[in-house]
């Protein structure tokens, strides 16, 4: 039951799913209490709650925009997110993004296992200690067994979040006053550069699922609709992180102390008594299955990064040692994370977007303008192949994109004099995106399209092939076995 594949191509004949999977997966994805803490950026900036609630639907669906779009990469390629860089920045230079999504991974992970920590041990007895090694161990099992249980896990929590969420929201609405909380007095109707604040950190929160996209849709088949791959993912990944993001700007707008576990409890046991506390247990379940999600992804890019410099067979054992090593790391980490995270979970959300922002660029106008779907993946694992080992065009195009962000950036230990000039408004994605973006593209203006062709050509004759031998063999096995079992008889 153990997944087979890992950063190799998905053949054809194993490809399976249906295309509306992809909106529930990703509803889930996104329905943790890790959205929901990106909710109370605004109020604790002095926004009001209409102003905190269009901040982070606005930006959540700015940032689901580029998420979706790099999903319908998987069916049409049939690998892992990551990998796919390699097109544009060769075997070696994928590293550099690589770098960054790890540490995305990790990160997130981490914040993840704090909270749903300290959920359940509202419920249940246990140390920190305890419930971090119960919880990371649960999520690397699922990790392990892989894509398949990965969704169907995804899939049922759907249900589940949408049933326990949607009488939680209800109630919050109902009893929740946004003018009681201590901050309310100093609320305004919105502040520009605290509006730009939130808005950033929603579409930094979004951007960040990117990484690993394709990761759950390369099983899919070939020819599925990409509007369809497209549409389901975002409204999945946009409709769960407005609902949560806007309820966490409720809560934070109301409590005078905001906390998600705190107030989901408040509020879901003035529902009827014990609801809340079921609600937290339902929450951090489903922080559990992120967990999971995130530490797969982390095992297909940092095997994508190991393989770059020494070839690695993709086989069972490389896959549960790369899952187990990530899942140390983050144990190491989030027993080493203060108390007070929240501040240090919106820096983090906003280096997210730093570092990513020209990547989701530089693969996009690739896949979408220059190459248009079309690539060799056979070469993509050949260091001696069209891509080769570093391609200048794609990390210029990152570093300028990086480069032209710095005088946007506006975190807690720097501010760029662009960003000053703004009040502290963070616009850094505008330039990432378009300097990225845009030199990208005119850097390839003169690619050798004819060379790449017969590349592409020569890579789906051998991916066709090697599709025919291992059905022809899977065919032989299945007879023999069947001859097998009549001489049994």
């Amino acid at each position: 039951m153990i997944e087979v594949c890992s950063i190799d191509y998905v053949p054809v004949r194993e490809r399976h799913g249906k295309v509306w999977h992809q909106g529930p997966f990703w509803f889930t994805g996104n329905f943790v209490l890790t959205t929901m803490v990106t909710g109370f950026l605004g109020p604790a900036l002095g926004l009001s709650l209409l102003a905190s609630v269009a901040a982070v639907v606005l930006g959540a669906c700015f940032g689901t925009f580029f998420m979706a779009f790099h999903a319908n990469q998987g069916p049409r390629m049939g690998l892992p997110q990551m990998i796919q860089s390699r097109a544009q920045f060769g075997i070696r230079g994928a590293i550099v993004p690589f770098a960054a999504v790890v540490f995305v991974y990790v990160g997130f992970n981490v914040f993840n296992v704090v909270l749903a920590a300290q959920g359940l041990r509202t419920v249940f007895p246990g140390g920190t200690t305890l419930w971090y090694g119960l919880i990371i161990g649960v999520a690397l099992v699922l990790a392990i067994v892989g894509h398949d249980l990965l969704h169907l896990v995804q899939r049922w929590l759907t249900y589940v979040l949408i049933a326990v969420f949607g009488v939680l929201t209800v109630g919050a609405l109902i009893q929740l006053d946004p003018h009681t909380a201590a901050g309310a007095a100093h609320a305004a109707p919105g502040s520009w550069t605290s509006f730009l604040v939130v808005f950033s950190a929603a579409a930094g929160y979004q951007i960040s699922y990117a990484v690993y996209v394709s990761d759950y849709s390369r099983y899919l088949p070939r020819d599925v609709s990409a509007r369809k791959v497209i549409w389901w993912t975002y409204a999945g990944a946009a409709g769960s992180a407005a609902w949560l993001m806007s309820l966490g700007a409720l809560l934070a707008s109301a409590l005078p102390h905001p906390d998600a576990i705190t107030g989901i409890r408040q509020v879901g046991n003035a529902v009827f008594p014990g609801f809340g506390t079921f609600a937290v247990v339902v929450s951090s379940v489903a922080l559990i299955g992120i967990m999971a999600v995130n530490a797969y992804g982390a095992m297909l890019t940092t095997t994508s990064a190991v393989d770059a410099f020494r070839s690695v067979k993709p086989t069972a054992r490389i896959r549960i040692a790369g899952i187990v090593v990530i899942g140390m790391i983050i144990f190491a980490v989030a027993m080493l994370l203060p108390e007070n995270y929240l501040e240090s979970f919106n820096t983090f959300v906003l280096m997210m977007l730093y570092f990513l922002i020209p990547w989701t660029a530089v693969n996009l106008v690739d896949f979408y303008w220059v190459r248009r779907g079309h690539y060799a993946v056979t070469a993509i694992f050949d260091p001696s192949g069209i891509y080769g080992r570093w391609a200048w065009r794609g990390m210029a195009a990152y570093a300028a994109g990086f480069v032209a962000m710095i005088p946007f950036f506006a975190t807690s230990f720097y501010a760029g004099p662009v960003a000053e000039a703004l009040g502290g408004a963070d616009l850094s994605f505008v330039p990432g995106l378009l300097v990225g973006g845009g030199l990208y593209y005119l850097l390839n203006r003169n690619l050798d399209r004819a060379a790449e062709g017969t590349a592409v050509a020569a890579g789906e004759r051998e991916l066709e092939s090697s599709d025919a031998d291992e059905a022809a063999e899977a065919g032989g096995g299945a007879q023999a076995s069947a001859r097998s079992g009549v001489a049994d008889e």
